[in-house]
């Protein structure tokens, strides 16, 4: 008998970019993300604009994704949706949205964990994608977090290791800030760093103890090393930007690295999967192909468009969690600290 197809919208709405996917089964329908431009000309993401932005948004996301995916509405068979971690008000338009709509349909509601999400977006079926097997180890690097999980099975996770204050993506960007390059500053500096000589500048690595990372101190070492060569050569930035960039990327790239190599260490997991907005970088990726030829690591990779913010790796989510009967109540709050 062939089985009878399972419809998931998927919405997400946890920092500055409304999306939403329709999944069928697990593969995607349509995966539609509204990003917010507004936040170039502050630097950084301003919550109160971000769920604004969402509140324009989210209805024609919505209908352009169940509209992409030639199905109507009513043929959905669940709506998950981001419940945390990220942004309270952002998160709150989304949660407020799936509630009603869901009730209005009436089926099925699932909250996700966005954490989680990003690390199970690797179970989206994709042709010629290689899925990670059980157990295996996740590094999960965006601009607000930085982890390094055990995954076990869908849903049994351990958090290893994690940032004991900025994430990754927040050293690219404030480095970034620095520097004098525009929000967001990762992919620019990964951009320069290409074109530069990694071995340039010296960077002090931070000594956490365990799998857990620190950036913070990075960010400030690269501000006194500017502040100490403009000193001396006002034009010292911008005469040596390419090299002082992969300079930086070097030493960010190794800080993950280390930590990847004590986790293998530590678990005897060859099994590699990486996700998160940050993993899009070319000096990471590079390291990771490395490590599989030098340590004998097999290392997966999602498609670009599965690692940023995006709907579809929450759509999978609540189709692995639809199997399972695990629904939510409508009383589900959105939760901005929420743990794996």
């Amino acid at each position: 008998m062939k089985k009878e197809n399972i419809y998931i919208l998927g919405i997400e709405s946890s920092c500055d970019d409304t999306s939403a996917a329709v999944l069928c089964n697990d593969e995607i329908l349509s995966n539609v993300v509204a990003d917010q431009k507004i936040h170039t000309e502050y630097g950084g993401v301003v919550p109160e604009l971000a769920s604004r932005a969402h509140q324009q948004n989210i209805v024609p996301v919505v209908n352009q994704a169940i509209e992409r995916a030639g199905i109507s509405k009513d043929q959905l068979s669940a709506i998950a949706f981001t419940r945390g971690p990220g942004l309270m008000g952002s998160l709150l338009v989304g949660t407020s949205f799936a509630k009603s709509l869901a009730f209005g349909l009436d089926i099925p509601l699932i909250d996700v964990n966005h954490m989680q999400a990003h690390i199970l977006a690797h179970f989206i079926e994709e042709e010629d994608h290689q899925k990670p097997p059980f157990p295996f180890l996740a590094m999960t690097i965006s601009g607000g977090h930085t982890q390094i999980v055990k995954v076990t099975s869908y849903f049994e996770m351990e958090v290893l290791g994690e940032t004991i204050d900025d994430a990754v993506g927040e050293a690219y960007d404030k480095s970034g800030k620095i520097l004098g390059l525009g929000y967001p500053a990762g992919p620019e500096i990964d951009r320069r760093a290409q074109l530069g000589n990694p071995k340039a500048y010296k960077f002090t690595k931070p000594k956490v103890d365990g799998l857990n990372f620190s950036f913070s101190g990075l960010k400030t070492a690269i501000l006194y090393f500017a502040q100490r060569e403009t000193k001396v050569n006002p034009n010292f930035v911008e005469e040596n930007l390419n090299d002082i960039c992969a300079s930086i990327q070097y030493t960010i790239v190794g800080i993950l690295m280390d930590k990847l190599k004590l986790a293998v260490k530590q678990t005897g997991i060859k099994h590699i999967a990486i996700g998160g907005g940050v993993s899009a970088n070319s000096g990471i990726r590079k390291a990771l192909k490395e490590a599989e030829k030098k340590h004998g690591w097999t290392t997966y990779i999602p498609k670009f468009e599965y690692t940023t913010d995006n709907a579809a790796m929450i759509a999978i989510v609540g189709y692995l969690k639809y199997l399972e009967k695990d629904f939510s109540d409508f009383d589900v709050m959105a939760t901005a600290r929420l743990k794996i």
